[in-house]
Protein backbone atom coordinates (compact mmCIF):
# COMPACT_ATOMS: atom_id res chain seq x y z
CA UNK A 1 0.00 0.00 0.00
CA UNK A 2 2.89 2.37 0.86
CA UNK A 3 4.30 1.73 -2.61
CA UNK A 4 1.00 2.82 -4.17
CA UNK A 5 0.85 5.96 -2.02
CA UNK A 6 4.40 6.78 -3.07
CA UNK A 7 3.42 6.32 -6.71
CA UNK A 8 0.44 8.66 -6.27
CA UNK A 9 2.66 11.30 -4.65
CA UNK A 10 5.16 10.98 -7.50
CA UNK A 11 2.31 11.22 -10.01
CA UNK A 12 0.95 14.34 -8.27
CA UNK A 13 4.35 16.04 -8.28
CA UNK A 14 4.79 15.20 -11.96
CA UNK A 15 1.40 16.69 -12.78
CA UNK A 16 2.24 19.87 -10.90
CA UNK A 17 5.60 20.34 -12.62
CA UNK A 18 4.37 19.38 -16.08
CA UNK A 19 0.97 21.00 -15.68
CA UNK A 20 2.24 24.47 -14.74
CA UNK A 21 3.83 25.30 -18.12
CA UNK A 22 0.91 23.65 -19.95
CA UNK A 23 -1.58 25.86 -18.10
CA UNK A 24 0.61 28.92 -18.71
CA UNK A 25 0.48 28.26 -22.45
CA UNK A 26 -3.27 27.63 -22.20
CA UNK A 27 -3.81 30.97 -20.45
CA UNK A 28 -1.98 32.71 -23.29
CA UNK A 29 -3.84 31.06 -26.15
CA UNK A 30 -7.19 29.86 -24.81
CA UNK A 31 -10.15 32.15 -24.36
CA UNK A 32 -10.88 32.61 -20.66
CA UNK A 33 -14.26 30.88 -21.04
CA UNK A 34 -12.51 27.63 -22.03
CA UNK A 35 -9.89 27.49 -19.28
CA UNK A 36 -12.29 25.64 -16.97
CA UNK A 37 -12.94 23.06 -19.68
CA UNK A 38 -9.24 22.52 -20.27
CA UNK A 39 -8.67 22.20 -16.51
CA UNK A 40 -11.49 19.69 -16.17
CA UNK A 41 -9.93 17.43 -18.81
CA UNK A 42 -6.55 17.50 -17.08
CA UNK A 43 -8.16 16.81 -13.69
CA UNK A 44 -10.11 13.83 -15.04
CA UNK A 45 -6.96 12.39 -16.58
CA UNK A 46 -5.18 12.81 -13.24
CA UNK A 47 -7.97 11.01 -11.31
CA UNK A 48 -8.01 8.16 -13.80
CA UNK A 49 -4.27 7.72 -13.49
CA UNK A 50 -4.55 7.66 -9.71
CA UNK A 51 -7.20 4.96 -9.98
CA UNK A 52 -4.89 3.06 -12.30
CA UNK A 53 -2.12 3.16 -9.70
CA UNK A 54 -4.61 1.73 -7.20
CA UNK A 55 -5.31 -1.05 -9.73
CA UNK A 56 -8.94 -0.08 -9.91
CA UNK A 57 -9.17 -0.97 -13.57
CA UNK A 58 -9.71 -4.29 -15.23
CA UNK A 59 -8.31 -4.92 -18.71
CA UNK A 60 -11.58 -3.63 -20.19
CA UNK A 61 -11.43 -0.49 -18.09
CA UNK A 62 -7.83 0.07 -19.14
CA UNK A 63 -8.99 0.26 -22.74
CA UNK A 64 -11.68 2.69 -21.73
CA UNK A 65 -9.09 4.80 -19.92
CA UNK A 66 -6.85 4.94 -23.00
CA UNK A 67 -9.85 5.89 -25.14
CA UNK A 68 -10.82 8.63 -22.69
CA UNK A 69 -7.30 10.05 -22.60
CA UNK A 70 -7.15 10.05 -26.40
CA UNK A 71 -10.48 11.83 -26.51
CA UNK A 72 -9.23 14.46 -24.08
CA UNK A 73 -6.03 14.99 -26.06
CA UNK A 74 -8.00 15.33 -29.30
CA UNK A 75 -10.41 17.80 -27.69
CA UNK A 76 -7.72 20.32 -26.78
CA UNK A 77 -6.59 21.18 -30.33
CA UNK A 78 -10.24 21.24 -31.40
CA UNK A 79 -11.00 23.87 -28.75
CA UNK A 80 -7.89 25.83 -29.72
CA UNK A 81 -8.82 25.73 -33.39
CA UNK A 82 -12.38 26.78 -32.59
CA UNK A 83 -11.16 29.69 -30.49
CA UNK A 84 -8.71 30.76 -33.20
CA UNK A 85 -11.56 30.76 -35.73
CA UNK A 86 -13.73 32.74 -33.32
CA UNK A 87 -10.99 35.32 -32.78
CA UNK A 88 -10.45 35.61 -36.54
CA UNK A 89 -14.09 36.60 -36.95
CA UNK A 90 -13.84 39.43 -34.43
CA UNK A 91 -13.55 42.84 -36.02
CA UNK A 92 -10.39 44.69 -35.06
CA UNK A 93 -9.00 48.15 -35.29
CA UNK A 94 -5.39 47.21 -35.63
CA UNK A 95 -2.34 47.32 -37.82
CA UNK A 96 -4.33 46.59 -40.97
CA UNK A 97 -2.50 49.47 -42.62
CA UNK A 98 0.79 48.94 -44.39
CA UNK A 99 2.83 52.00 -43.53
CA UNK A 100 5.42 51.05 -46.12
CA UNK A 101 2.96 52.44 -48.64
CA UNK A 102 3.44 55.92 -47.13
CA UNK A 103 7.22 56.08 -47.43
CA UNK A 104 8.22 59.23 -49.33
CA UNK A 105 9.48 58.97 -52.90
CA UNK A 106 8.93 55.19 -53.17
CA UNK A 107 7.22 53.67 -56.18
CA UNK A 108 3.41 53.45 -56.12
CA UNK A 109 3.15 54.89 -52.61
CA UNK A 110 -0.06 56.43 -51.25
CA UNK A 111 1.43 59.76 -50.23
CA UNK A 112 -0.91 62.67 -51.00
CA UNK A 113 0.60 65.04 -53.55
CA UNK A 114 0.57 68.81 -53.17
CA UNK A 115 -0.66 69.16 -56.75
CA UNK A 116 1.29 72.35 -57.44
CA UNK A 117 4.83 73.71 -57.19
CA UNK A 118 5.82 74.00 -53.56
CA UNK A 119 6.75 77.46 -52.31
CA UNK A 120 9.51 75.79 -50.26
CA UNK A 121 12.31 73.55 -51.52
CA UNK A 122 14.80 72.64 -48.80
CA UNK A 123 18.54 72.49 -49.49
CA UNK A 124 21.45 71.30 -47.41
CA UNK A 125 20.94 68.99 -44.44
CA UNK A 126 17.34 67.78 -44.20
CA UNK A 127 15.62 67.86 -40.80
CA UNK A 128 15.42 64.43 -39.16
CA UNK A 129 11.79 63.78 -38.36
CA UNK A 130 9.73 61.24 -36.44
CA UNK A 131 6.17 61.00 -35.21
CA UNK A 132 3.05 59.08 -34.37
CA UNK A 133 1.90 56.41 -36.82
CA UNK A 134 -1.43 58.14 -37.43
CA UNK A 135 0.39 61.30 -38.54
CA UNK A 136 2.84 59.54 -40.85
CA UNK A 137 0.72 60.05 -44.01
CA UNK A 138 0.75 63.77 -43.20
CA UNK A 139 4.43 64.35 -42.59
CA UNK A 140 5.34 62.01 -45.44
CA UNK A 141 3.35 64.42 -47.63
CA UNK A 142 5.33 67.33 -46.16
CA UNK A 143 8.55 65.52 -47.09
CA UNK A 144 7.51 64.84 -50.68
CA UNK A 145 6.45 68.47 -51.06
CA UNK A 146 9.60 70.12 -49.68
CA UNK A 147 12.54 67.67 -49.56
CA UNK A 148 14.75 66.79 -52.53
CA UNK A 149 13.66 63.45 -54.00
CA UNK A 150 15.36 60.51 -52.30
CA UNK A 151 13.75 57.08 -51.76
CA UNK A 152 16.30 56.26 -49.02
CA UNK A 153 15.08 58.75 -46.43
CA UNK A 154 13.19 56.15 -44.40
CA UNK A 155 14.88 54.91 -41.24
CA UNK A 156 17.47 57.70 -41.10
CA UNK A 157 16.05 61.06 -42.05
CA UNK A 158 12.37 60.08 -41.91
CA UNK A 159 11.16 57.71 -39.18
CA UNK A 160 7.78 56.56 -37.95
CA UNK A 161 7.38 55.36 -34.38
CA UNK A 162 4.79 55.23 -31.69
CA UNK A 163 4.31 58.44 -29.73
CA UNK A 164 6.48 57.46 -26.70
CA UNK A 165 9.45 56.61 -28.94
CA UNK A 166 9.03 59.80 -30.95
CA UNK A 167 9.05 61.93 -27.79
CA UNK A 168 12.10 60.06 -26.50
CA UNK A 169 13.89 60.77 -29.79
CA UNK A 170 13.17 64.49 -29.79
CA UNK A 171 13.98 64.93 -26.08
CA UNK A 172 17.29 63.13 -26.60
CA UNK A 173 17.84 65.23 -29.74
CA UNK A 174 18.11 62.24 -32.03
CA UNK A 175 15.68 64.00 -34.36
CA UNK A 176 14.99 67.65 -35.12
CA UNK A 177 11.20 67.59 -35.10
CA UNK A 178 8.38 65.17 -34.36
CA UNK A 179 4.70 65.26 -35.28
CA UNK A 180 2.44 64.06 -32.49
CA UNK A 181 -0.32 64.84 -30.04
CA UNK A 182 0.59 66.78 -26.91
CA UNK A 183 2.96 65.17 -24.39
CA UNK A 184 1.96 63.24 -21.30
CA UNK A 185 2.92 64.39 -17.80
CA UNK A 186 5.70 61.82 -17.74
CA UNK A 187 7.07 63.05 -21.07
CA UNK A 188 7.02 66.64 -19.79
CA UNK A 189 8.91 65.55 -16.68
CA UNK A 190 11.45 63.68 -18.81
CA UNK A 191 12.09 66.85 -20.78
CA UNK A 192 12.32 68.92 -17.61
CA UNK A 193 14.85 66.52 -16.06
CA UNK A 194 17.04 66.89 -19.13
CA UNK A 195 16.51 70.66 -19.12
CA UNK A 196 14.87 70.46 -22.53
CA UNK A 197 12.33 73.07 -23.58
CA UNK A 198 9.76 71.43 -25.82
CA UNK A 199 8.56 73.93 -28.40
CA UNK A 200 5.11 72.89 -29.61
CA UNK A 201 3.69 74.44 -32.76
CA UNK A 202 0.03 73.56 -33.50
CA UNK A 203 -0.30 72.49 -37.13
CA UNK A 204 -3.75 70.85 -37.24
CA UNK A 205 -6.79 69.71 -35.29
CA UNK A 206 -8.10 66.24 -34.63
CA UNK A 207 -10.94 64.48 -32.81
CA UNK A 208 -10.41 61.95 -30.04
CA UNK A 209 -13.08 59.31 -30.69
CA UNK A 210 -14.67 56.32 -28.97
CA UNK A 211 -15.92 53.34 -30.93
CA UNK A 212 -18.01 50.20 -30.43
CA UNK A 213 -19.04 47.20 -32.48
CA UNK A 214 -21.43 48.17 -35.24
CA UNK A 215 -24.16 45.98 -33.70
CA UNK A 216 -24.00 47.76 -30.36
CA UNK A 217 -27.25 49.76 -30.07
CA UNK A 218 -25.44 52.63 -28.38
CA UNK A 219 -24.80 55.55 -30.77
CA UNK A 220 -23.86 58.31 -28.35
CA UNK A 221 -22.39 58.83 -24.90
CA UNK A 222 -22.09 61.90 -22.74
CA UNK A 223 -18.76 63.03 -21.36
CA UNK A 224 -20.03 62.15 -17.90
CA UNK A 225 -20.84 58.61 -19.06
CA UNK A 226 -17.42 58.18 -20.66
CA UNK A 227 -15.74 59.30 -17.46
CA UNK A 228 -17.99 56.98 -15.46
CA UNK A 229 -17.06 54.01 -17.62
CA UNK A 230 -13.32 54.60 -17.40
CA UNK A 231 -13.54 55.32 -13.69
CA UNK A 232 -15.12 51.90 -13.22
CA UNK A 233 -18.41 53.35 -11.95
CA UNK A 234 -20.44 52.34 -15.03
CA UNK A 235 -19.84 48.69 -15.83
CA UNK A 236 -22.84 47.56 -17.84
CA UNK A 237 -24.18 48.89 -21.14
CA UNK A 238 -27.70 48.87 -19.68
CA UNK A 239 -26.62 51.74 -17.41
CA UNK A 240 -26.25 53.97 -20.47
CA UNK A 241 -29.29 52.74 -22.38
CA UNK A 242 -27.79 49.68 -24.06
CA UNK A 243 -28.05 45.92 -23.72
CA UNK A 244 -27.53 44.03 -20.48
CA UNK A 245 -23.85 43.26 -21.11
CA UNK A 246 -20.68 44.02 -19.22
CA UNK A 247 -18.67 46.87 -20.74
CA UNK A 248 -15.19 45.77 -21.75
CA UNK A 249 -13.35 49.09 -21.79
CA UNK A 250 -9.98 48.82 -23.48
CA UNK A 251 -7.05 51.06 -22.64
CA UNK A 252 -3.70 51.89 -24.22
CA UNK A 253 -0.25 51.85 -22.62
CA UNK A 254 1.04 54.84 -20.67
CA UNK A 255 2.48 57.71 -22.75
CA UNK A 256 0.75 56.64 -25.96
CA UNK A 257 -1.02 59.53 -27.66
CA UNK A 258 -4.51 58.14 -27.16
CA UNK A 259 -3.93 57.19 -23.50
CA UNK A 260 -2.70 60.72 -22.82
CA UNK A 261 -5.86 62.03 -24.53
CA UNK A 262 -7.99 59.82 -22.25
CA UNK A 263 -6.17 61.05 -19.16
CA UNK A 264 -6.82 64.66 -20.16
CA UNK A 265 -10.47 63.88 -20.80
CA UNK A 266 -10.80 62.31 -17.33
CA UNK A 267 -9.39 65.48 -15.72
CA UNK A 268 -9.28 64.85 -11.94
CA UNK A 269 -11.16 61.53 -12.16
CA UNK A 270 -8.89 58.52 -11.65
CA UNK A 271 -8.86 55.92 -14.43
CA UNK A 272 -9.71 52.42 -13.29
CA UNK A 273 -6.99 49.77 -13.25
CA UNK A 274 -7.66 47.65 -16.37
CA UNK A 275 -7.44 43.91 -16.70
CA UNK A 276 -4.13 42.86 -18.22
CA UNK A 277 -5.81 41.56 -21.36
CA UNK A 278 -7.65 44.87 -21.77
CA UNK A 279 -4.45 46.87 -22.31
CA UNK A 280 -3.52 46.80 -25.96
CA UNK A 281 -0.23 47.93 -27.36
CA UNK A 282 1.35 48.53 -30.72
CA UNK A 283 3.23 45.89 -32.66
CA UNK A 284 7.02 46.03 -32.33
CA UNK A 285 9.74 46.16 -34.91
CA UNK A 286 10.56 48.68 -37.58
CA UNK A 287 6.94 48.90 -38.68
CA UNK A 288 5.41 50.65 -35.69
CA UNK A 289 1.75 50.00 -36.18
CA UNK A 290 -1.06 50.98 -33.89
CA UNK A 291 -2.62 48.65 -31.33
CA UNK A 292 -5.20 45.96 -31.82
CA UNK A 293 -8.59 46.32 -30.20
CA UNK A 294 -10.40 42.97 -30.12
CA UNK A 295 -13.83 44.24 -30.98
CA UNK A 296 -16.17 42.10 -28.91
CA UNK A 297 -19.76 43.26 -29.07
CA UNK A 298 -19.49 44.56 -25.51
CA UNK A 299 -16.20 46.38 -26.13
CA UNK A 300 -15.41 50.07 -26.01
CA UNK A 301 -12.22 51.47 -27.52
CA UNK A 302 -10.74 54.82 -28.41
CA UNK A 303 -8.43 56.27 -31.01
CA UNK A 304 -8.19 59.32 -33.26
CA UNK A 305 -10.66 60.04 -36.06
CA UNK A 306 -8.21 60.09 -38.96
CA UNK A 307 -6.60 56.78 -38.07
CA UNK A 308 -9.93 54.98 -37.76
CA UNK A 309 -11.72 56.51 -40.75
CA UNK A 310 -8.94 57.18 -43.27
CA UNK A 311 -6.22 54.63 -42.53
CA UNK A 312 -7.92 51.51 -41.14
CA UNK A 313 -11.43 51.95 -42.57
CA UNK A 314 -12.91 49.07 -40.60
CA UNK A 315 -16.61 48.68 -41.38
CA UNK A 316 -17.26 46.53 -38.31
CA UNK A 317 -17.03 49.43 -35.88
CA UNK A 318 -18.85 52.70 -35.48
CA UNK A 319 -17.66 55.94 -33.97
CA UNK A 320 -19.83 57.24 -31.16
CA UNK A 321 -21.26 60.71 -31.00
CA UNK A 322 -20.32 62.55 -27.80
CA UNK A 323 -23.04 64.70 -26.26
CA UNK A 324 -25.02 63.88 -29.41
CA UNK A 325 -22.39 65.43 -31.72
CA UNK A 326 -20.62 63.23 -34.26
CA UNK A 327 -16.84 63.50 -34.83
CA UNK A 328 -17.01 64.81 -38.40
CA UNK A 329 -14.54 67.18 -40.04
CA UNK A 330 -17.16 69.94 -40.01
CA UNK A 331 -17.76 69.51 -36.30
CA UNK A 332 -14.02 69.59 -35.66
CA UNK A 333 -13.71 72.77 -37.75
CA UNK A 334 -16.46 74.57 -35.88
CA UNK A 335 -15.33 73.20 -32.50
CA UNK A 336 -18.73 71.69 -31.68
CA UNK A 337 -17.42 68.15 -31.21
CA UNK A 338 -16.50 68.13 -27.49
CA UNK A 339 -13.16 66.27 -27.67
CA UNK A 340 -11.21 68.19 -30.27
CA UNK A 341 -7.53 68.92 -29.76
CA UNK A 342 -4.55 70.20 -31.70
CA UNK A 343 -1.57 68.16 -32.85
CA UNK A 344 1.88 69.61 -33.11
CA UNK A 345 5.24 69.94 -34.73
CA UNK A 346 7.49 69.55 -31.68
CA UNK A 347 11.13 70.59 -31.47
CA UNK A 348 13.66 70.56 -28.65
CA UNK A 349 16.47 72.75 -29.88
CA UNK A 350 18.35 70.24 -32.02
CA UNK A 351 20.19 72.49 -34.50
CA UNK A 352 19.11 72.42 -38.14
CA UNK A 353 18.61 75.52 -40.26
CA UNK A 354 15.81 73.91 -42.27
CA UNK A 355 13.58 72.90 -39.34
CA UNK A 356 12.15 76.36 -38.76
CA UNK A 357 11.68 76.85 -42.51
CA UNK A 358 9.70 73.60 -42.70
CA UNK A 359 7.42 74.52 -39.80
CA UNK A 360 6.81 78.00 -41.22
CA UNK A 361 5.83 76.43 -44.54
CA UNK A 362 3.46 73.96 -42.81
CA UNK A 363 1.67 76.97 -41.28
CA UNK A 364 1.47 78.75 -44.62
CA UNK A 365 -1.71 78.60 -46.75
CA UNK A 366 -0.04 75.98 -48.96
CA UNK A 367 1.05 73.82 -46.03
CA UNK A 368 -2.34 74.07 -44.31
CA UNK A 369 -4.00 73.24 -47.62
CA UNK A 370 -1.96 70.03 -47.70
CA UNK A 371 -3.03 69.24 -44.12
CA UNK A 372 -6.64 69.39 -45.31
CA UNK A 373 -5.93 67.49 -48.51
CA UNK A 374 -4.42 64.59 -46.54
CA UNK A 375 -7.62 64.40 -44.50
CA UNK A 376 -6.90 66.34 -41.33
CA UNK A 377 -8.37 69.64 -40.21
CA UNK A 378 -6.13 72.74 -40.59
CA UNK A 379 -5.25 74.45 -37.35
CA UNK A 380 -6.68 77.73 -38.56
CA UNK A 381 -9.39 77.77 -41.20
CA UNK A 382 -8.37 81.30 -42.21
CA UNK A 383 -5.02 79.98 -43.38
CA UNK A 384 -6.52 77.91 -46.16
Amino acid sequence: MMEKIGSIILLTISFLFLGAPVFFVALLFLHQNYIWFFGAIVFVIYILLVLRVLQFFTTKRRKQLIALIMLGVMTIPTVLAGQAYYESKLATVDSEIDIWTYHPFTEDNQVVQLGEQSTLTLNGTMPKIDGATALYPLYAAFVEATYPENPDYFGGTVMVNKTPDAYSNVINRKVNVIFAAGPSERQLKMAEQKKIDLQMTPIGKEAFVFFVHKNNPIDSLTLEQVRGIYAGEITNWSQVGGANAKIRAFQRPEDSGSQTALQRLMEETAIMEPEKEDIVSGMGGIIQEVAQYKNYKNALGYTFRYYSTEMVQNDQIKLLAIEGIEPTKNNICNNTYPITSEFYAITAGAPNDNTEKLIEWILSPQGQGLVEKVGYVPVDETNK
